[in-house]
């Protein structure tokens, strides 16, 4: 593995941690520089496809949902392990279906019913999106769905 600050080409593992069904987080040194960094290894699995709301498939891209989720958390209390967690949920979830096929507003209502427990104010910033909040009733509704 490759230094990301140094580029020297050697490192060694100086721990190693299943982070989910299909994730492994290890914290890595340099031999040269000696700094430390984190690299996340995911078992190759039968590739997903995602069924988007015009009808056309494409394959699943885990940072797509990851994009989103930093959207929503942006300047929120919530750890970068915690968006790891949540989308290694989401993946497993979805793999446990069965299909190799899912449709968008499935994977929209996995990540907010996980949002929702993680950060509220993330959840809504979520919800405003993946539902198309046109105007303030739509947020008000919402939140007091959430307050529920």
């Amino acid at each position: 593995m490759q230094c990301p600050y140094c580029h020297h080409i050697e490192t060694k593992v100086t721990d190693s941690r299943d982070t989910g069904a299909f994730t492994i987080r290890r914290r890595r040194e340099c031999l040269d520089c000696g700094k430390r960094f984190t690299t996340y290894e995911y078992v190759e699995m039968q590739p997903l496809y995602v069924i988007k709301k015009d009808g056309r498939r494409e394959k699943f891209d885990r940072n797509k949902i990851k994009n989103g989720i930093l959207k929503a958390i942006e300047k929120r209390p919530v750890k970068y392990e915690q968006v790891e967690e949540i989308l290694d949920k989401i993946e497993e979830k979805i793999r446990r279906n069965g299909s190799e096929e899912i449709n968008t507003k499935d994977i929209g209502e996995y990540v907010m019913d996980l949002l929702k427990e993680v950060d509220h104010v993330a959840y809504i910033r979520f919800a405003s999106v993946y539902r198309s909040f046109t105007d303030i009733e739509s947020f008000e509704k919402e939140i007091k769905n959430l307050t529920k």
